[in-house]
């Protein structure tokens, strides 16, 4: 009896190895690992505390939205339209507060406009059948016009009574030192990592991106569930447009700019299947980290910034052909 424990533990501590040393997330994380320990020989910079606080603060608004991202991508579909909507929701709020209204009233504002461009993306995907390519695509023009419009194509850098309380929310450090940036990346991810492992929400989401059609035999409400995966996709947008916009002090109708492609890039390299079925909070983070590392290094080596897009491109396609290696070898 004693041996067949034995036997039973030793299988499964070789599962829990064999999974972890085949998850893109842990290699991931041991390449920020790595590149971080030899960075710190090769400049005297980047291990300075000042430079740490800059990294982890500047991750939290690419990861934050990439933990909406990835219950996108999970489902099977994609949201080019997040860099905007972060620009949208930024200008609302500090439209809002600069006509004379509480923080309170323009976080409001900036949160409803999020939900009401997630509602209309999934809307359009899950119930008249569009693409999401498309979808996402033409929002991502259509959010930026409107944030135009909204602010008159102006810089807007005052908030109102509460001005200060913005900047504190974004900039500031209530919790043992730590930026607020960063504490809001955590609990959200916690919160996104439990949805995904704990709930029926979660469990409907991988059933969708991993067989739609059976998805829907086994009474998955997946229209539903699509539609709710746009809304807090572009929802974590707009949390990241509202912390970004306390951390900066300042929203130019530029802000955002480009940011879908970090954020899709995060989710993929740390593990978020394209092809739906397959994503964590966890590893979107970690790529959110690893996308930072590398533009951070790039300064401090003194590469021209240019390369950035070159050395992340790499990522995203090491970290796709890594995952196709990881499901030939499963599958045979």
């Amino acid at each position: 009896m004693s041996t067949s424990l034995s036997t039973s533990i030793d299988q499964k501590q070789q599962t829990w190895l064999s999974g972890l040393l085949g998850s893109q997330t842990f290699w991931v994380f041991i390449a920020v690992i790595v590149a971080s320990i030899a960075l710190s020989f090769a400049t005297d910079a980047f291990a300075t505390s000042k430079n740490l606080y800059n990294i982890t603060r500047n991750v939290t608004f690419v990861a934050i939205i990439a933990l909406g991202m990835t219950l996108v991508i999970i489902t099977g579909g994609i949201d080019l339209s997040v860099g905007s909507v972060l620009c949208l929701c930024s200008m609302v709020l500090a439209v809002v507060m600069h006509a004379g209204y509480s923080i309170e009233v323009g976080i409001a504002a900036s949160v409803a406009t999020a939900l009401v461009v997630g509602a209309f993306n999934g809307f359009l995907i899950a119930y008249i059948g569009l693409p999401p390519f498309v979808v996402t695509l033409g929002m991502l023009s259509v959010a930026r016009s409107l944030a135009m419009v909204a602010s008159g194509n102006t810089v807007v850098f005052e908030f109102g009574p509460d001005h200060d309380t913005l900047l504190a929310l974004g900039g500031g450090a209530w919790f043992f030192g730590i930026a607020n940036p960063v504490m809001y990346m955590i609990v959200l991810g916690l919160l996104t990592g439990f949805v995904l492992r704990f709930t029926r929400f979660g469990r409907h989401v991988f059933a969708i991106g991993g067989n739609e059609h059976a998805a829907t035999l086994t009474g998955v409400p997946v229209k539903m569930i699509k539609v709710a995966v746009y809304m807090i996709s572009a929802l974590s947008a707009g949390i990241a447009g509202i912390v970004q916009t306390g951390w900066l002090g300042a929203v130019t109708t530029n802000i955002g700019a480009g940011m879908e492609l970090q954020v899709i890039a995060a989710a993929v390299i740390g593990g978020a299947n394209l092809a739906g079925g397959g994503g964590t909070a966890l590893g979107a983070i970690i790529g959110a980290m690893l996308i930072e590392v590398i533009r951070n290094s790039l300064g401090l080596l003194g590469i021209n910034a240019f390369w950035q897009g070159t050395f992340i491109g790499g990522a995203i396609l090491f970290a796709v052909m890594f995952d196709r290696l990881a499901n030939y070898r499963r599958n045979t």
